[in-house]
């Protein structure tokens, strides 16, 4: 049988036959496919169901059916897994459903992964009319997947787009959107402790709108990549710099929701203290100029002690999930949390800082410069970062039973 075949009820299957038996004594981060797997691995292009047979059988629909014998198997495609980084990597699909203003999205399809065509008058284009939303999926040892806390995403997604005047896929929608972009995708999900699928889904205006108004039409997208580490260091310290002049976030703006015109905001800052040697930037607060926000793309913590506190979500700070599952790891280890203003004195006395994001998992902060002063917080990892990663990346991994029931997993 070919390495993915197009049936009368549109099923996907990747058949390839893995050992589902690990040796005892191996790392639980660790792959070794000649002892745990056989694997049969296919060229990044390998033949996959042309468009026409697609379109004969009639296009792959939402809420695609998978053979019996999906959990039993599985593909990887033929790529470096060790030199992952955080970048694209093509795959094989993406998802797509529609609706026009004032209506509701229903049925959508999987297309084969490529380009899109856009009106040049769309709102997307024209006035940032759009929403993403990331997250991952990791393979368990055994060849299945799991998701994390999809319908979280789908919720905030739903709250974004209130925010920006565009109508949105039910939470319902967006998780079955999500585990069929997945499946469809399976061979790309790297092995265990090789990294993860990283998920975007998008929401955007795409219908065309010249003068100032909501689109006429509005496109939901989730295309996937299998990415490793966003910081080069990996779960090593980064450096960061405090701005005090630039501002990603204003009071009654849209800082505490997803949409695309919140990040092309941090690139000039961001682009100025990477050409520095920082890793990224860390924002202050627009209004009194003393107050943490967050870094570019995550959260930041602050630790003193058995308390950790992060700057509460106010309007300008985005709710990350990774940020409200740390929070909740941190308090069944122990910890104190609290969710409060947080001065930029607080971050220069702490005994450890990290951040939080869906990308980055948890970053350790080695040290952070603030109007030409630079604080180190010790050499290495901390104690509490490492702790927090340990215990939230196992769980994501399923390496420990799921007590929070955060984890979707996928067979």
């Amino acid at each position: 049988m070919e390495s993915s075949a197009v049936c009368p009820r549109i099923r996907l299957t990747y058949p390839i036959c893995p050992s589902r038996h690990f040796a005892s004594h191996q790392s639980p981060f660790l792959f070794q496919p000649s002892l745990s797997l056989s694997l049969k691995l296919f060229p990044n292009h390998s033949p996959l169901p042309s468009l026409n047979l697609l379109q004969a059988a009639s296009p792959l629909k939402h809420s695609v059916t998978l053979s019996d014998s999906y959990s039993e198997t599985f593909e990887l495609a033929d790529i470096e897994w060790d030199s992952l980084g955080f970048g694209l990597q093509p795959t094989d699909y993406m998802y797509i459903m529609k609706c026009a203003r004032g209506g509701t999205f229903s049925k959508g399809e999987l297309q084969r992964f490529g380009n899109i065509e856009l009106n040049p008058s769309a709102g997307i284009l024209n006035y940032g009319q759009g929403l993403f939303e990331g997250l991952k999926a990791y393979r368990k040892q055994d060849g299945n997947i799991l998701l994390f806390r999809p319908e979280e995403n789908g919720l905030r997604m739903q709250i974004g787009a209130e925010r920006m005047c565009m109508p949105s896929p039910t939470v319902e929608q967006f998780v079955e959107a999500v585990k069929d972009t997945v499946l469809a995708n399976k061979r790309w999900v790297p092995p265990p402790g090789k990294g993860s699928l990283y998920i975007r889904p998008l929401l955007m205006g795409s219908g065309p709108v010249l003068g100032l108004a909501p689109s006429p039409e509005y496109t939901f997208l989730i295309y996937v990549s299998p990415v490793g580490n966003y910081f080069k260091e990996g779960l090593a310290p980064i450096n960061l710099i405090v701005e005090n002049e630039l501002h990603r976030a204003t009071p009654g703006g849209t800082g505490g929701v997803k949409t695309i015109g919140n990040y092309a905001a941090v690139l000039k800052a961001q682009s100025e203290a990477k050409a520095k040697g920082y890793s990224d930037v860390l924002y202050l607060d627009c209004v009194n100029k003393r107050y943490l926000e967050e870094v570019s793309s995550c959260n930041i913590f602050v630790v003193k002690g058995n308390v950790i506190s992060t700057p509460a979500i106010k309007g300008t700070i985005l709710p990350g999930i990774t940020r409200k599952s740390i929070i909740d790891v941190a308090l069944s280890q122990g910890f104190q949390v609290e969710e409060r203003l947080v001065s930029v004195d607080e971050l220069l006395d702490a005994d450890e800082v990290f951040c939080t994001g869906t990308a980055v998992v948890v970053s350790p902060v080695g040290s952070i410069t603030y109007l030409g002063k630079r604080v180190s917080y010790g050499d290495g990892i901390g104690v509490v970062s490492q702790q927090l990663y340990t215990v939230l990346t196992r769980l994501q991994m399923g390496l420990t039973e799921d007590e929070m029931n955060w984890t979707v997993e996928l067979r």
